[in-house]
């Protein structure tokens, strides 16, 4: 036989995937692993995709997807971030976010183009760049400087063949924020090298000490940057796989190529919910933006009190506690507490520079579940201290 893909054979499988094999055979495992929400997708929503099909709504949409989503998606960036989009041209309906993510890549980037990776990072980052034919290049950051960017990084890294850079504030795995003086530097120095911008923001609704910028928002910004965000962390929605990318409409059109002939459109019935989610449901995400701001609050102090350092994230649902002070890396962290106290957590280093030394708890769990695995953790700390 003839082999097979190189590249794809070359990108090694996701660093998290053996601890949620692991924790699949522990039925009193605690997981703090899966950046999925607790709260099941608000029932207007659900009522609204059932009342759908009930309808017979049932066959393809545009591929751009519903036009009356795209309005509401056009209505709340605007009313949001001050920031217009042509509903007809500059907004793209997705399979989640890594649909546009992955369309979006592959619009831009030529064989060799270089992409600049801010990081730690969701896992999917890197590997997207690849299997678009692009390179992938580190930007680390650190626990030191809250993970924000670098510009004397950016500067070093960058080359004749860098294309774009990715950005995701609020950040997974960290949690952290930039505000708006940090990320106006960023979209400047994009200026100046004339670099595209792939800003996921997939978690703007989970900012919760600072309003939250959006980067196309920022002077000089909209114009080269190709806008993410979706339904799935504020909405609840994770399993539906509704997502959408705002661009200029050069970039829409050739990511529509790439979703077109590959997805034709996204789940019709997930779109009505969507466009439920953006018309009526503000008092759901209200009430689970608070919700998660307890948890933070509880999970941060409770990670401080029983001897892990562990700073305030500003956004997401995620904390990244240090755990180099008891001398044994992130992985043997994590898996040694999983094995040992039922408890999961991913190891920082899955995410990429700057992550070692870190492990990633979730605290979109209960309360309950968030009392449990801090009394667990203590008694593995005691145990290695």
């Amino acid at each position: 036989m003839k082999p097979l893909s190189k590249i794809v054979a070359g990108i090694p499988v996701s660093g998290i995937r053996k601890y949620f094999d692991l924790v699949n055979e522990m039925p009193n495992a605690i997981s703090l692993g899966v950046g999925e929400p607790d709260f099941v997708t608000p029932d207007r929503i659900r009522k609204a995709a059932i009342d759908s099909i009930n309808s017979g709504k049932t066959s393809y949409t545009s591929n751009y997807g519903l036009l009356e989503l795209r309005e509401a998606i056009a209505q709340k960036a605007f009313e949001s971030y001050g920031v217009t989009y042509s509903p007809k041209s500059e907004i793209l309906v997705t399979v989640g976010v890594s649909e546009a993510m992955d369309a979006a890549l592959r619009a831009l980037i030529n064989p060799g183009d270089e992409v600049l990776v801010v990081e730690p990072c969701f896992v999917s980052y890197k590997p997207g760049v690849a299997f678009a034919g692009g390179v992938p290049v580190s930007v680390p950051t650190s626990a030191a400087n809250n993970f924000a960017i670098n510009l004397a990084d950016l500067e070093r890294l960058t080359t004749a063949k860098t294309k774009a850079i990715l950005l995701s504030f609020p950040t997974n795995p960290t949690g952290a924020v930039m505000n708006r003086a940090g990320l106006q530097a960023v979209v400047d120095f994009c200026v100046k090298h004339d670099l595209w911008i792939l800003s996921d923001e997939i978690y703007d609704r989970l900012s919760y000490d600072e309003p939250h910028v959006c980067v196309p928002s920022l002077p000089g910004a909209r114009e080269r940057t190709i806008y993410f965000n979706g339904f799935s962390k504020a909405y609840a929605m994770t399993g539906w796989r509704i997502g959408y990318a705002c661009a200029p409409p050069e970039v829409i059109e050739l990511m529509m190529k790439v979703h077109q002939y590959g997805i034709m459109s996204a789940p019709t019935a997930g779109q009505y919910a969507a466009l439920e989610a953006l018309r009526h449901a503000e008092d759901d995400v209200q009430h689970m933006v608070a919700e998660y701001k307890r948890r933070r609050d509880l999970l941060v102090a409770g990670l401080n009190s029983i001897g892990v350092d562990c700073a305030i994230p500003g956004g997401a649902f995620y904390a990244f506690p240090s755990i180099t002070k008891f001398g044994m890396s992130s992985s043997d962290f994590a898996e040694r507490l999983l094995k040992q106290h039922e408890v999961l957590v991913v190891p920082g280093d899955a995410f990429g520079a700057g992550g070692a030394g870190h492990v990633r708890c979730c605290y979109a769990s209960s309360t309950e579940k968030l009392h449990k695995a801090l009394e667990r953790i203590e008694r593995f700390v005691k145990s290695i201290t």
